[in-house]
């Protein structure tokens, strides 16, 4: 390499990929530190709910999937466990879609396309010194404490299960999701508008996703059936399934200088979320975007690790995460509430919320990514 980087990326997933394209256009040098997947590793079963700014964002990197691997959700249904129930739908919005959810690998493939083909990106197999690293390894980097970076968690009681089923009836583009006794299963429309595949995520006890996991495929969907109310008819396991540990963590540390080093974090690394709402991958790529915003408005004589710009990027996302991390830690502490004083009122607050007009839909305007 015959000139120095501007900035070393530590992280190659879904937000380090982004960031990586957003800031070569920028014509800002770029390493990309990336690790290849374990061989035997079984495939990835997650599906992500994007927002239209994350949908406008991938759209202006020329990396948004194809209609079959992104499916619009035009109405979504939210029942609790006492009659309480919300839907939204897209029309009544007049938006085109409420959401989009997209298949990973298929956007991780996009992504890494992308990037092979961008002169100004140069992948890497260890760090290279730069005058700006930014963190994206995910919610397990090990690079946050080489920086003197504290990362609290708070650990939930709960683990998410995450598989793919196909179904009976197609699922119509409709999200579905349910509130019961502490379990919150999410139904997410796959393979286009006349799919009839659907991404699972059941957030549940730890004993009780061992209990899933270890069922076999007939057991498990009649668990699945129950829990969804038979909404899709007949369903099959279609994948392996995968579980993990749920958590919230909020850096107090969005970037700063150590060392005389300068860094930033975004995605996992400065964030994790309950999936409740789906809104994780949303945060991430929100601040790659406005990483790669006040990079290159930066005043021509600040480098890309001036520490006052870096405190721009801190201001311009600590109030959305703040907010949204509040919020997504109280709704897992009031469904996880058993007994019948706390299923009362939080079904007689889902009534209240579906009857409540303009706030109904101004919070789902916030989470569709439109201020």
């Amino acid at each position: 390499m015959t000139q120095p980087l501007d900035i070393c990326i530590r992280g190659g997933g879904i937000v380090g990929q982004t960031l990586a394209l957003l800031l070569a256009r920028a014509r800002l040098r770029v390493g990309l530190v990336t690790q290849a997947a374990p061989r035997g590793e079984a495939p990835d079963v997650r599906a992500y709910a994007l927002n239209a700014q994350s949908k406008a964002l991938l759209n202006s990197l020329r990396c948004w999937p194809e209609p079959q691997h992104a499916t619009e959700v035009l109405s979504m249904q939210v029942k609790g466990d006492a009659g309480g129930e919300v839907n939204f739908d897209a029309s009544a919005l007049s938006v085109p879609g409420l959401t989009w959810i997209v298949d990973v690998p298929v956007l991780e493939a996009q992504l890494r396309d992308a990037v092979r083909f961008q002169p100004l990106i140069h992948l890497l197999d260890a760090p290279q010194d730069a005058a700006l690293t930014v963190i994206c390894e995910g919610k397990t980097s090990s690079t946050r404490a080489e920086f003197g970076i504290e990362f609290e968690v708070t650990h939930y009681p709960q683990t998410a299960l995450a598989a793919r089923v196909t179904s009976e009836a197609p699922h119509g583009q409709v999200a579905r999701q349910w509130f019961t006794e502490g379990e919150i299963l999410a139904f997410l429309p796959l393979d286009g508008p006349q799919g009839h595949t659907v991404a699972v995520v059941w957030s549940v006890p730890h004993a009780r996703a061992q209990a899933l996991q270890a069922m076999s495929p007939e057991d498990f969907c009649q668990q699945l059936t129950q829990a969804s109310e038979g909404c899709l008819g007949k369903i099959q396991l279609s994948s392996e399934r995968a579980t993990w540990p749920l958590q919230m963590a909020l850096t107090e540390q969005w970037a700063g200088v150590h060392q005389g080093k300068a860094w930033a974090l975004a995605g996992d690394a400065a964030h994790t979320l309950h999936p409740l709402a789906g809104q994780g991958l949303n945060l991430g790529l929100a601040d790659a975007q406005a990483l790669a915003d006040t990079l290159q408005h930066r005043e021509y004589w600040r480098g890309v690790g001036d520490e006052k710009l870096l405190r721009r990027y801190a201001r311009a996302r600590i109030t959305d995460v703040l907010i949204m991390g509040a919020a997504m830690d109280g709704l897992q502490k009031l469904f996880s509430q058993t007994g019948a004083p706390w299923k009362n009122l939080r079904n007689w607050g889902m009534s209240g919320f579906e009857r409540s007009g303009p706030l109904k839909q101004w919070v789902a305007k916030q989470a569709m990514g439109f201020k």
